[in-house]
């Protein structure tokens, strides 16, 4: 019956977020206007502005968001305990990634579509954005060189899901044809979502894996290659053609996910065999504070969906009064899917006692994607009687889905910060789309095989850093977000106190991370911390000096149509 309890209030508390808090951000703090032509109309060129119906933005934003994250971070975390993750990702989602995710897809599209970071320049000045896009730049490097390991390992893992995985391409590619030529979303969402299935089903019949050492590389050497080449293909499609259908359906399949999930909790009633505070902690465990808040990152709040509603969200907004849904309910949905994972990780589906979950947790950082896939599918068999084999594949699917779709995202993303940056310092080559793919790959490539050698696993390397730089940028996005609210004359306390606890709580994870890798004799990790650190003071040091001349008889901001 716990596990029914963490569910209801959970829920509850995002329904609240949803119906009263969001609405009040919207008309009270955003004060969003349906008649503002955003980017995606003002830009339309069919290729990264298209405007977009809300439902299917909604799924690129969420699964683009989504990846990994919210099933890892939460799995690692209730390592303290039920008790801590469960608070974080509810308060979380509500006060602080929504307002976050929300609140940077407004900013961008009032600003012709920028990302968070160029943006940053028209609300506190060019040194902001310079530091801005070094930090966005690093987090976007960790998230792809990390994910295309990620989904390498999920592929090697579980041979089933490789099918169902490239399958869901080539039905994301038919559905993006038929959208475009008008059919009905219903009735496309229905057929995409059952093509999907079928092909699970066939995965779990077929599972396919790669001859050993294929052109000279091992396996899973040569599945990243081949996850970059396909992400650097599909990152210069219009978005309307891959990146859109093949984030939509894979939001419905998640919703169908949940809907398991969630019913199996309804149906079995599981009971939690972890404990609520885990007072069996490590000797070399690093501590709750300030760590959960940079260990549960996306599911609570997380910089890098600044970077994707600023990215791409916002180039296919079709109206203003759409962020709310887009960026919002998108949150909602990752801290739904983070929920339910603490509970498929803590109950008795996973560890049929107390002890048989402390050998399991015995250590922080044991557990991860694999511990959910293996609770969770323990938990939808109990629950609906579907076979064991069945659940794996369908959440080992659904996990190299989400990655391998923020992995689409990223490249993409990382192609629009060089184009920005060949823009903003006049460099002609940054500025053409296939020469800035074509670097963006290759620096998440060179991590990957210079850093880590023939596995290709080098983004392992600085992943340890991702959690508190990727909390910083969530902080520095608050922080650019409730600038231009104090210059528009609006209340900023609403982002204000959100900004300065997670930069204070990431701040604090960085220094505790900086000990850790000086006493290592990491420099690499070292001087990246270093950076990191720096910058973000550097960037509250110039807002805090752009609000002080403002309210000593600045002028309101300029929003750009």
């Amino acid at each position: 019956m716990q596990s029914l309890m963490i569910v209801a209030l959970g829920v509850a508390g995002m329904v609240f977020g949803w119906f009263v808090y969001s609405k009040f951000i919207a008309t009270k703090i955003y004060q969003l206007d349906p008649h503002f032509v955003t980017p995606a109309h003002q830009f339309n060129d069919g290729v990264d502005y298209h405007p977009t119906n809300k439902f299917v933005l909604w799924g690129h934003h969420f699964t683009s968001v989504a990846g990994a994250a919210p099933i890892v971070g939460p799995a690692i975390a209730v390592y303290w305990g039920w008790v801590p993750a469960v608070l974080w990702v509810t308060l979380g989602t509500i006060f602080f990634a929504g307002v976050h995710d929300f609140g940077a897809l407004w900013a961008s599209a009032r600003h012709k579509g920028k990302s968070i970071g160029a943006l940053s320049e028209s609300i506190i000045g060019k040194r902001t954005r310079a530091l801005f896009m070094i930090v966005i730049f690093l987090v976007l490097l960790m998230v792809n060189a990390v994910f295309g390991v990620v989904i390498a390992n999920a592929f090697i893992g579980t041979p089933a899901a490789v099918f169902p995985a490239w399958a869901a391409i080539v039905v994301a590619l038919a559905i993006g044809q038929a959208i475009k030529r008008g059919f009905n979303l219903i009735t496309l969402s229905i057929i995409g979502v059952i093509a999907l299935y079928m092909s699970i089903y066939v995965g779990s019949e077929l599972p396919l894996q790669l001859p050993d050492m294929l052109l000279g590389m091992s396996p899973n050497a040569s599945w990243i290659v081949i996850l970059f080449t396909y992400a650097a293909i599909a990152s210069m499609l219009p978005v309307w053609m891959l990146l859109q259908p093949r984030d939509f359906i894979n939001g419905m399949q998640l919703f169908v996910g949940l809907l398991l999930l969630y019913g199996a909790v309804l149906l079995s009633l599981p009971e939690i065999s972890a404990p609520a505070f885990n007072s069996q902690i490590a000797e070399d465990a690093p501590p709750l504070l300030p760590l959960l808040f940079v260990t549960i990152a996306c599911g609570a709040v997380s910089g890098f969906h600044g970077i994707v509603a600023s990215g791409t969200s916002s180039k296919q907004l079709d109206k203003e009064t759409d962020a709310r849904f887009v960026g919002y309910l998108g949150a909602i949905g990752e801290g739904s899917l983070a929920l339910i994972t603490i509970v498929a990780v803590s109950g008795v589906a996973l560890a049929a006692t107390p002890e048989a979950w402390h050998v399991i947790y015995e250590k922080y950082g044991t557990a991860g994607a694999g511990t959910f896939i293996k609770g969770g599918a323990q938990m939808i068999s109990n629950g609906w009687g579907l076979p064991v084999a069945i659940s794996t594949t369908l959440l080992a699917t659904m996990v190299v889905l989400f990655a391998g779709t923020t992995m689409d995202s990223g490249v993409r993303l990382q192609r629009y910060i060089i184009q920005e940056w060949g823009d903003i310092y006049g460099i002609a080559p940054f500025r053409n789309g296939i020469v800035a793919t074509f670097i963006a790959v290759t620096c998440c490539l060179l991590l990957a095989f210079g850093a880590g050698g023939a596995s290709g696993s080098g983004g392992l390397i600085i992943w340890p850093l991702f959690g508190s730089t990727n909390q910083i940028l969530a902080g520095m996005t608050l922080l650019v977000i409730s600038v231009m609210l104090i210059k528009l004359g609006r209340p900023a306390r609403y982002t204000l106190i959100p900004m300065t606890f997670v930069m204070i709580t990431s701040c604090w994870a960085a220094v505790l991370k900086l000990k850790e890798f000086y006493l290592a004799g990491n420099w690499l990790l070292v001087t990246i911390d270093i950076i990191v650190l720096i910058t973000s003071v550097l960037v509250i040091l110039e807002s805090i000096a752009v609000i002080t001349k403002f309210r000593g008889g600045g002028s309101v901001v300029r929003q750009e149509h």
